[in-house]
């Protein structure tokens, strides 16, 4: 917590321009006529926090970001594409002028419009100009109690701001929800910040690993080792059953996984209830402010953005953008390392993409799950990664780490697994 900040790369970095023109297969298979339920979409890289965690090291507005009136045409074609829900993130939404028109045309056509937020600016009339507009869910970001918050924020009073950003939406009649990423600083701060999250009225939680990507690979000390989950997951049962008698809903994130004895229990919302592999180019999609799709908003943008909404229709990118058929093409034999051979290979097909492509440089191989974890531990094994390489410091990039395969027993020696390539 007293460590400095590191600051050897620019805080907030001008992005580049969007890649244009980009190749789309020239056939469309029956498999590519799924669609997607679910959209996440950056209306702008403009922030007004500092987030140590940032993976997209918002700050500064897109160079090229999509003007209202493509915005207002974005909706139309997200809608005749099937989507059912968008997700408004930044940076911050708010902070374009336009974003209480945009969500007025997410509702109007029939869409649900929800908005994630750090919640700086969310004072009482931006609130009930949502609602008005039709927003009527809200998930305000809380990592920490106010100390861990803050730090991890970058600006102080952001853990009051937020807390006030609840209050605010609450009072104007839109649900509020919370999400929290969960690293070595936020993990003792749980059962002390799901308290705070009663008393402000939160009725969902949704629980992520921090992913090391932007800044946070900057501090990797900050992140969570693989090993950690044996500590992590035995406490959500405790807090599950503290937030379902407050009527506060529990689930986690696709970071969060897989297939340990607590599966079912943090998994009920899911059809099967439990993990059931990545769903980006499936059932969710990725749009940055600048018109890039991507079949999931976290993944990087250099290596999976598929089309850009500029140039061709929507559904076209979605169709036929490359990477955007990379899950519904994937097999186990896309898989590597532990997942390979993992009993739950072919289910769960190595979780998160964008947690082993950040950490790793390719999917198909993850360390931060449970059931594995478990499974080393009863060899006397542990896994731990260490950076190797820095981020080059632009939005949405990675560096690399390696994983490293120890004895749990202190002083015992070590087996390094290089990266993949």
């Amino acid at each position: 917590m007293d460590a400095p900040r590191p600051r050897s790369l620019k805080l907030a970095p001008v992005a580049p321009q969007a890649k244009r023109q980009l190749p789309l297969a020239a056939t469309v298979r029956e498999v590519d006529r799924v669609r997607p339920i679910y959209c996440v979409w950056e209306l702008t890289l403009a922030c007004d926090l500092a987030c140590r965690h940032c993976g997209s090291r918002a700050g500064k507005a897109r160079p090229d970001e999509l003007t209202t009136e493509e915005c207002l045409d974005l909706v139309r074609q997200l809608a005749e594409l099937g989507v059912k829900e968008v997700s408004l993130i930044g940076g911050e939404a708010y902070l374009r002028d336009d974003w209480i028109q945009v969500i007025e045309a997410i509702t109007r056509r029939g869409m649900l419009a929800n908005l994630t937020t750090g919640g700086r600016g969310m004072t009482a009339e931006r609130a009930r100009a949502a609602f008005d507009a039709g927003l009527r869910d809200a998930g305000i970001s809380i990592d920490g109690l106010e100390a861990t918050h803050d730090r991890l924020r970058g600006v102080p009073g952001s853990f009051g701001a937020a807390l006030a950003a609840m209050d605010n939406l609450r009072a104007a009649g839109v649900r509020v929800n919370n999400n929290s990423q969960i690293n070595r600083l936020t993990l003792p701060d749980l059962p002390g910040l799901l308290d705070v999250m009663i008393e402000h009225g939160s009725q969902g939680w949704q629980l992520n690993l921090t992913v090391p990507m932007g800044r946070a690979v900057d501090e990797p000390d900050v992140l969570l080792q693989p090993y950690d989950l044996l500590q992590l997951f035995p406490l959500l049962p405790v807090l599950k059953a503290r937030a379902d008698a407050a009527g506060l809903g529990i689930w986690r994130g696709n970071t969060l996984g897989y297939f340990g004895p607590y599966e079912t229990l943090i998994a009920q919302w899911m059809p099967d209830q439990h993990a059931a592999g990545c769903g980006a180019g499936t059932t969710i999609m990725g749009i940055e402010a600048d018109g890039t799709v991507k079949g999931c908003p976290s993944l990087r943008t250099e290596k999976w953005g598929s089309g850009n909404v500029r140039d061709v229709p929507l559904k076209d990118i979605w169709e036929r953008g490359g990477p955007m058929r990379y899950t519904r093409d994937r097999t186990v034999d896309d898989l590597w390392g532990f997942c390979r051979s993992c009993y739950y290979a072919d289910t769960c097909r190595s979780g998160c993409s964008w947690m082993g492509d950040s950490l790793l440089g390719k999917p198909g191989n993850n360390p931060y799950c449970h059931h594995r974890a478990l499974e080393l531990q009863r060899a006397g094994k542990r896994e731990r990664v260490e950076r190797i390489e820095e981020a080059p410091g632009l939005p949405f990039d990675a560096g690399r780490f390696r994983l490293i395969l120890e004895d749990i027993e202190p002083g015992a020696s070590t087996s390094a697994t290089e990266p993949a390539p």
